[in-house]
């Protein structure tokens, strides 16, 4: 079965503005792709259906109307002619609820897979806009390439050239509600100035890029941290660590992720918190994008 990888999303900074009138809050986000998260197959069934397999599949048990199946539907409706009926599994192996894009990847990821196994003439700029149709996300995780992200997450311009960023990637197993998150974020008050920070063309190293983030915040962090301590304690445990060139939450949580200076510091910082922490996820892994 044809298969293809949907990247965990990581944001590097993410800044969110006050809501408009339709409640909708503008952000700006430099996001980037991570080289582990779910994978998407596909194959002849005698109905389009999906399959969820995985140490995470329980947590999608009952969810009903999954993105994979609504983006299969999307882009069948879009070719306008019969196709084959088709079996989708996915493998669920990132947590869910964790600020790691994991529905919209799976979504991105079906897109992908499912034009090119039906050969269907669906363009590029139609696909981005199906994909966004689906979610703030959709857009960026669809390609899974380095990019700024603003308005509502919709459009898309190239992020600052920079190298592969080893990392570490940490849940410790507390689903976190975005709407939870954003509501906390609401009551304080306090929004982010979403233009565009100033950057470098490209930047030379990690630690070049842990200097420039370290200038810049995740606004959904403390409201994360207020919904599910366990976060918190996740965060203050990779900042303690040596090999942490700098720590943060992803999107509106609960996984945190940690920059190192090299795979082997990565390395070492996964499997000492996978140690401290057997509870944990851990994950060690390379952020860039697009993988393949």
């Amino acid at each position: 079965m044809p298969t293809v990888l949907a990247p965990a999303k990581v944001n590097l900074f993410l800044h969110v503005g006050a809501p408009e009138a339709s409640g909708y809050h503008p952000l700006c986000s430099l996001m980037v792709f991570a080289d582990a998260g779910d994978r998407v197959s596909v194959g002849p069934a005698e109905a389009l259906g999906l399959t969820v397999v995985g140490p995470f599949a329980n947590a999608l048990a009952g969810e009903g109307d999954n993105l994979v199946l609504r983006a299969a539907r999307a882009l069948i409706a879009e070719a306008r002619r019969p196709v084959p009926p088709l079996g989708l599994v996915l493998e669920k192996t990132l947590p869910v609820a964790s600020g790691l894009g994991g529905g919209s990847s799976d979504a991105g990821a079906a897109f992908r897979l499912l034009r090119e196994a039906l050969d269907l003439p669906v363009t590029d700029a139609r696909l981005e806009e199906l994909a966004g149709g689906l979610g703030a996300d959709g857009a960026a995780c669809l390609w899974a390439r380095p990019v700024i992200a603003q308005g509502r997450g919709e459009r898309l311009s190239p992020a600052p050239a920079m190298p592969v960023l080893d990392a570490v990637l940490v849940n410790p197993g507390v689903p976190v509600s975005t709407a939870e998150v954003y509501r906390r974020f609401d009551a304080e008050g306090v929004f982010g100035d979403v233009a565009p920070p100033a950057a470098p063309d490209a930047f030379e190293s990690a630690q070049e890029v842990a200097a420039w983030l370290s200038t810049l915040r995740n606004d959904l962090e403390a409201p994360a941290i207020a919904t599910a301590p366990e976060v918190g304690t996740v965060l203050e445990t990779l900042r303690d660590e040596p090999e942490s060139l700098l720590a943060r939450v992803s999107g509106s949580g609960g996984t945190c992720f940690a920059l190192c200076a090299s795979d082997m510091q990565a390395e070492s910082l996964a499997g000492r918190v996978a140690a401290m922490a057997p509870g944990w996820w851990v994950r060690r892994c390379r952020l860039g994008g697009p993988w393949g």
